[in-house]
């Protein structure tokens, strides 16, 4: 006979304690997120994005002389192997971004120098070098479709900066640059999101970082994961060509049954924290850009959704408008988020390598009653 429990497990393992982690704080019902006790706004009102890489990969904030370590390092590994420039040069011209970034990572690993050591010193090393070169392919990859050269990046600038310029071609403004400094401060750490997880369950069985990497990709591609930006900023453009407004186009969604994307959170029960500086961002790069109607539609939209159905922005929603601005196409709005969340995926992985259990969770059978008989094949 078989046994089943009383109670079933929650689906999506939603409130389930997974592990212990020293790196990430949430508070849903308080709307705080914090990496390693620091709260989500003291650092994007005070720090930049390379301290809250040392905060998270180290476990403290860094000396001046460390810091400037760390950026020196950044820059040092700001290259591509040959081989993976000639990958993203014969990727399939219907290939998605996602999918081309995920087999970079992964084929990356060949050139590691430090491949097949897979200590902390090497995996830290290996986070350093993984956080310039993601960003390198993502920028690298949109301009090689476009038919543009690759750009080289600049050792005197920023990691946000220097993403910009080699995305775009030139040297970004200070508001951009600062834009997405502090976006990248935001996204880049959430505790055990579908991504973090799957980069721990595959570090876990004593992997390699790259594998983990990809496996956290693979996940993030997912769009109940990532995307979600994407698809807010398909609902702006239709609006802006349309020339509907925007309350009532969203109306006529909810008539629809359709979700609104980028409200509401499985965490949060109020507002996202990284929605605030979102919203400011948008607007602040609306009016310094000239393309303030991007921000207008956004909040009509946030606004009628909260009084209707009590749901608040989550870091989605003006993340869209922000990245378009900054001059970044929507298909890339979620290879920009593995960007940022490199930086949290390495951290989770280091973290669960030093003192590392295998992750193998039992499932709850609810199949036929044991013993089924077995019906030979010529009385079925």
């Amino acid at each position: 006979m078989s046994t089943l429990s009383t109670t079933q497990p929650p689906k999506g393992l939603e409130g389930v304690v997974a592990t212990t982690s020293k790196i990430c704080f949430i508070d849903g019902d308080r709307g705080v997120l914090a990496y390693r006790g620091i709260d989500i706004h003291e650092l994007a009102h005070q720090s930049n994005f390379e301290e809250t890489c040392y905060l998270l990969w180290f476990g403290k904030l860094p000396t001046r002389r460390e810091l400037r370590e760390l950026c020196d390092r950044l820059a040092e590994e700001r290259k591509l192997d040959a081989s993976i420039i000639t990958l993203l040069r014969t990727a399939p011209r219907h290939a998605l971004a996602m999918d081309v970034l995920r087999t970079a990572v992964s084929a990356l690993s060949f050139y590691d120098p430090q491949q097949k050591n897979n200590d902390r010193a090497a995996n830290v090393d290996k986070a350093i070098r993984l956080t310039s070169q993601i960003a390198m392919i993502v920028a690298a990859y949109d301009r090689i479709r476009k038919g543009q050269p690759v750009v080289e990046p600049d050792r005197s600038l920023s990691h946000a900066a220097n993403f910009l310029l080699m995305l775009n071609g030139k040297n970004p403004s200070v508001t951009a640059e600062r834009a997405l400094d502090i976006a990248l401060i935001l996204h880049a750490d959430h505790e055990l999101n579908a991504s973090t997880f799957a980069a721990r369950v595959t570090a876990a069985t004593l992997s390699d970082m790259h594998s983990a990497i990809t496996s956290a990709i693979g996940a993030l591609k997912g769009p109940l994961h990532g995307g979600a930006n994407e698809a807010v900023f398909h609902i702006l453009q239709a609006i802006d060509s349309s020339g509907a407004d925007p309350v009532d186009y969203v109306k006529g969604m909810l008539a629809q049954r359709k979700k609104v994307p980028g409200f509401g959170h499985r965490v949060y029960h109020t507002e996202d924290p990284r929605a605030t500086h979102l919203r400011a961002m948008s607007r602040e790069l609306g009016n310094s850009s000239g393309q303030g109607k991007w921000f207008e539609i956004s909040h009509r939209i946030e606004e009628f959704v909260k009084a209707d159905k009590k749901l608040n922005a989550n870091v989605d929603f003006y993340s869209a408008s922000t990245y378009h601005t900054l001059g970044i196409d929507v298909d890339l709005f979620t290879p920009v988020f593995a960007v940022s969340r490199i930086s949290g995926w390495s951290a989770h992985v280091i973290e669960q390598l030093d003192d590392n259990r295998l992750i193998r969770p039992r499932a709850e059978y609810i199949g036929p009653e044991y013993p089924a008989p077995y019906i030979p094949l010529d009385r079925r």
